[in-house]
């Protein structure tokens, strides 16, 4: 079985540290490709970064699915084009933030989130409507260390992430996902630290993603997620047309 992990932005050290948590707990069957795009930012921390990712993302996607990947995880807790890439993939695609939301409310009675940046609250907040578990998350907190800076010793962010994790747990919630794919090296670190589960959507999403190639199950394509329509496309965007990404 073969899993493309797609991280939507451009830095390579991330790609290897998200890939690394990936392969960790994938079966001893199962190749993790963890790539990243060749256009996009650098890191994904507003609305204008994540609408730039994505064509980047559904190149990734769209090579894969040349390729003979199985099934793909967007490696970006936004699950930014999630959407547009379950309709070019023939196998699942999973996002770590819907991935994630389901593993962790499997822990207990409710959980928390802990994200970057304050900014990005907003989208965590919409997600966890959209997926349905606004009834069981407790609180999201943001421990405002950039993305870029998470691997930082300067930055204190494990100490910081921590601390929000505490915070969460003062909440109520049994359980803590968290909500950057950055921090996926520091799952099981801040777990032992705070004495409770804590949920990286990464590895979340990697292992369900394995089990629905194992059951045999895709994406429904006979509505909304069916292939796109042939359509012209122009600009920068027209390797993109043909009713699915282009690949040169």
């Amino acid at each position: 079985m073969r899993i493309r992990l797609v991280n939507p932005n451009t830095t390579e050290s991330m790609t290897a540290t998200i890939g690394r948590s990936a392969a960790a707990v994938a079966g001893p069957l199962t190749l993790v490709e963890a790539v990243n795009p060749t256009m996009g930012p650098a890191s994904i921390e507003s609305h204008y970064e994540e609408a730039l990712a994505v064509p980047g993302l559904l190149e990734q996607v769209a090579l894969g699915e040349l390729d003979g990947v199985d099934a793909y995880v967007i490696a970006c807790f936004g699950d930014p084009g999630l959407d547009a890439a379950r309709e070019i993939a023939r196998g699942p695609v999973l996002g770590i933030a819907e991935a994630g939301m389901h593993a962790a409310s499997m822990l207990g009675r409710s959980f928390g989130i802990v994200t970057t940046l304050d900014r990005t609250v907003g989208r965590a907040r919409e997600l966890v409507q959209r997926y349905g578990f606004a009834d069981v998350c407790s609180s999201i907190r943001a421990c405002e260390i950039p993305v870029l800076e998470l691997d930082d010793p300067a930055s204190d962010a494990r100490g910081r992430v921590v601390e929000e994790c505490r915070r969460v747990l003062d909440t109520g919630a049994d359980a803590v996902l968290l909500g950057c794919a950055g921090m996926a090296d520091l799952c099981h670190w801040v777990s032992d630290e705070i004495g409770a589960p804590v949920v990286d959507g990464v590895a979340a999403a990697t292992v369900l993603a394995e089990s629905l190639v194992r059951l045999r199950l895709a994406t429904g394509k006979r509505g909304e997620y069916a292939f796109p329509p042939a359509k012209e496309m122009s600009g920068l965007l027209a390797p993109f047309e043909r009713g699915a990404v282009a690949v040169r």
